[in-house]
């Protein structure tokens, strides 16, 4: 019944709505290739796809309701993208240690990279929704700079630090992939504090997009379809090679 009153409420010219269509689709199928394909890797490499197909499944069922919102109302609720974005960010994060567990990653490493993003996440969304609205603007900024200090950690984790030293003794195939991996955190995750600022009162270099829920959706769609799914192809691709 909501798929077909989302596609009753379709408009051919709304390029955000095809997107939303679109990226739920793709993390869909998405989930079904990574979870089939599991069977498929070495014991060690089962865990890192199962994590890869929860992120996709678990985009793929925001997505769904997020379609059918803008459908309706023509905006997606802030709530539903951090809600989503607080499952899947940290999942994404805890791959960084799957793949290095058998270069001697400890637990530490996992609580590190878990705790940075989920303060990312809880501290953009503070700034994003609970100090939504103009008079607030110091407020979304200051939010936003703690938040963009948390990813900046991560950054340094991946491309530096614990993960970048255990990637370098792990391997070839495994050093490859955590490359692939981290310039999709410093390219790919970037997307979205650029995003936040868009959305925020005074904007980027001045400019208001507050209220411009197309362009922030689009944004945001594009770039959860090409992260998420990037991110397990690598590691599918890891897992792959590995097997030969």
């Amino acid at each position: 019944m909501m798929l077909l009153n989302a596609a009753a409420h379709f408009d051919p010219q709304d390029y955000v709505g095809f997107t939303f269509f679109t990226g739920y689709m793709a993390m869909m199928a998405a989930t079904v290739f990574f979870l089939f394909e599991r069977g498929r890797v070495a014991d060690q490499w089962k865990s890192s796809l199962l994590v890869s197909g929860l992120i996709t499944g678990i985009a793929a069922v925001h997505y769904y309701y997020m379609r059918d919102y803008w459908m309706e109302a023509g905006e997606s609720p802030v709530v539903l993208r951090y809600i989503d974005w607080t499952l899947t960010v940290p999942l994404m994060c805890v791959e960084f240690y799957l793949i290095t567990k058998k270069a001697g990653a400890k637990m530490g490493l996992l609580w590190k990279l878990i705790a940075a993003s989920v303060a990312m996440l809880v501290l953009g969304y503070v700034g994003e929704a609970v100090y939504a609205g103009e008079q607030y603007a110091t407020q979304q900024w200051v939010y936003g700079a703690l938040s963009g200090l948390a990813y900046f950690y991560i950054l340094w984790l991946v491309w530096k630090g614990d993960v970048a030293q255990l990637a370098a003794s792990a391997g070839p195939s495994v050093a490859t992939a955590v490359r692939h991996l981290r310039n999709f955190v410093l390219v790919g995750w970037a997307i979205y504090p650029i995003g936040y600022i868009m959305g925020t009162y005074g904007g980027l270099f001045g400019m208001d997009f507050g209220h411009d829920a197309s362009a922030l959706n689009l944004f945001y769609n594009i770039a959860d379809a090409i992260n998420k799914i990037g991110f397990g192809l690598v590691i599918y691709s890891l897992a792959i090679s590995d097997n030969k």
